[in-house]
């Protein structure tokens, strides 16, 4: 009934940048908060950045002041801008969302299934 779509991944070298996007579509009634997470080779899947319905941002240590979440709650999109990549940013990176479907109480976690993202020379 939802999907959530990513895109944006590439090969980037050091120092570079990058867009991520993605956008959920189905049977919504409402998003509440986004989020971006990233799991490297042999690596437990950690947070990188969440962004609430009312645009309220928080980011991992790792990433702050490199990565900018922000979304489009128009076109049901949440985007995440990384500048300065770093090789231990690599990552296949999947976006999560809160969502409430269409005739439902109740809000609910729906994933996307990933972009990789790979920073080196």
């Amino acid at each position: 009934q939802v999907q959530l779509v990513e895109s944006g991944g590439d090969l980037v070298q050091p120092g570079g940048s990058l867009s991520l996007s993605c956008a959920a579509s189905g049977s919504i009634f409402r998003i509440y908060t986004m989020g971006w997470y990233r799991q490297a080779p042999g690596k437990q899947r950690e947070l990188v950045a969440t962004i609430t319905s009312g645009n309220s941002t928080t980011y991992a240590d790792s990433v702050k002041d490199r990565f900018t979440i922000s979304r489009d709650n128009a076109k049901n999109t949440v985007y995440l801008q990384m500048n300065s990549l770093k090789p231990e940013d690599t990552a296949v990176y999947s976006c999560n969302a809160q969502i409430r479907l269409r005739g439902v109480t109740y809000a609910m976690p729906y994933w996307g299934k990933g972009t990789l993202v790979t920073v080196s020379s």
